[in-house]
């Protein structure tokens, strides 16, 4: 087969990706979940106009003047409204967040003011509307203010709770089981035996897909043997996962049998080697309704890999408006040789210059297995397959890596 190019690649594995369908969740557990439709205002915000300020509401026409003076009738404060009409001469006093009362239509604040027992002296000319929240100037009921698609911050689920919404419907999680696969890994904490290494990948992803709002399963390790790994697949199936993440075993080698365990499964393989680097031996499929991504086992390549194809397709799932890495422009901070047939990725420092000049500066060893570099990287600067040689300062493209 063919080395796919990774815009075909990514068509692919985005091809027939739909949302997942909706749920009603309490507000207080939708956080980085998915509006699956938009959600309109239920009430107008503020209600009424109220005080932005604490003084006294008046008629603007009667404090228009210095040492004007009103007479005090009443008081506002939050949540206890003035049940009476201002009148000419007169004034209210009120607190922030007091409904303005009828008849007034300005606030002078309490600082310019001299009040002696029932009367005030205006010290400062009042206008009308200064000082006062006008009903409706956050929003108004039937107002959309939050869209279907889009992945819910803390300060929304403020507003929607502000438009009275109790509940929210949200799309549900894509859940995404991780199966690793070698007779060479163990787990962190352990002493490797000879030839042996520590597993790592799979910590990596499983924080990846939560990041990205999807849940996970721990498939553990799988040990080189068809049976072992057909296990953990028929396990994936089972727990019903949206997504099967293999990890390892996606090469050619004769202990490499993640692929041959798929197709003994009956999946139908969209591809297998992708024009890339790092991350040539990905492979991706579909099992039934379950999407599967063969990641390599190096680590650096598992990485790039998922973070190039399994964060797309898991906000495609969730039912996000944006689902595609934005690309970001940049120069080189260094020169960098000719590329072959295959579109790098290239861990790199990202530096931004006191003019808003981003340099990207490529870490000197871009081997696949080296994880140090990978957590040092802010940023994978792209390079086109055969791009020719370029010099530092030439404009680049860069993804930035999550933080």
């Amino acid at each position: 087969m063919a080395l796919m190019p990774v815009s075909d690649a990514l068509a692919a594995v985005l091809a027939g990706a739909e949302p997942l369908p909706e749920e009603m969740v309490a507000i207080d557990e939708a956080y980085h979940r998915v509006l699956a439709r938009d959600a309109a205002a239920r009430r107008t915000q503020p209600p009424q106009a109220m005080s932005a300020m604490d003084g006294y509401a008046v008629r603007a026409a009667d404090a228009a003047t210095i040492d004007s003076k009103l007479t005090v009738i009443g008081e506002v404060a939050a949540g206890r409204p003035f049940a009476g009409t201002v009148g000419a001469g007169e004034a209210v006093r009120i607190f922030t967040g007091g409904v303005v009362p009828y008849g007034a239509d300005a606030v002078v604040i309490q600082e310019d003011t001299v009040a002696d027992g029932k009367r005030i002296t205006i010290k400062e000319a009042a206008i009308a509307g200064r000082h006062i929240r006008p009903a409706g100037v956050d929003f108004r009921d039937g107002d959309v203010l939050l869209r279907k698609g889009s992945r819910l911050t803390e300060r929304d689920l403020a507003l929607a709770a502000g438009m009275n919404h109790p509940h929210l419907s949200v799309c549900r999680r894509p859940k995404v089981a991780i199966l690793a696969t070698g007779d060479e890994l163990v787990m962190p904490g352990t002493t490797p035996g000879h030839g042996q290494i520590v597993y790592s990948n799979g910590y990596a992803l499983h924080a990846l897909a939560r990041s990205e709002g999807a849940e996970t399963i721990d498939l553990g390790i799988a040990t080189d043997t068809l049976e072992a790994t057909t296990v953990g697949i028929r396990r994936a199936r089972e727990s019903g996962a949206d997504i099967l993440i293999t990890t390892g075993g996606a090469s050619v080698g004769d202990h490499d049998l993640v692929q041959q365990a798929l197709r003994d499964e009956g999946i139908t393989m969209a591809f297998w080697k992708i024009a890339m680097r790092p991350g040539k031996p990905m492979m991706h499929g579909r099992l039934g309704a379950m999407e599967v991504i063969g990641l390599p086992g190096n680590p650096v390549s598992s990485y790039v890999c998922a973070f190039l194809f399994l964060v797309p397709l898991i906000r495609a799932l969730s039912g996000r408006s944006v689902i595609h890495h934005r690309r970001e422009r940049a120069v080189l901070g260094r020169d960098v040789g000719a590329n072959d047939q295959r579109e790098d990725y290239l861990r790199a420092h990202l530096e931004e210059r006191d003019d808003g000049t981003r340099v990207a500066l490529p870490v000197n060893h871009q081997d696949s297995s080296l994880l140090a570099n990978l957590a040092a990287a802010q940023v994978l600067l792209v390079r086109a397959p055969f791009a020719p040689k370029a010099e530092a300062g030439t404009p680049c493209e860069v993804l930035r890596l999550p933080v």
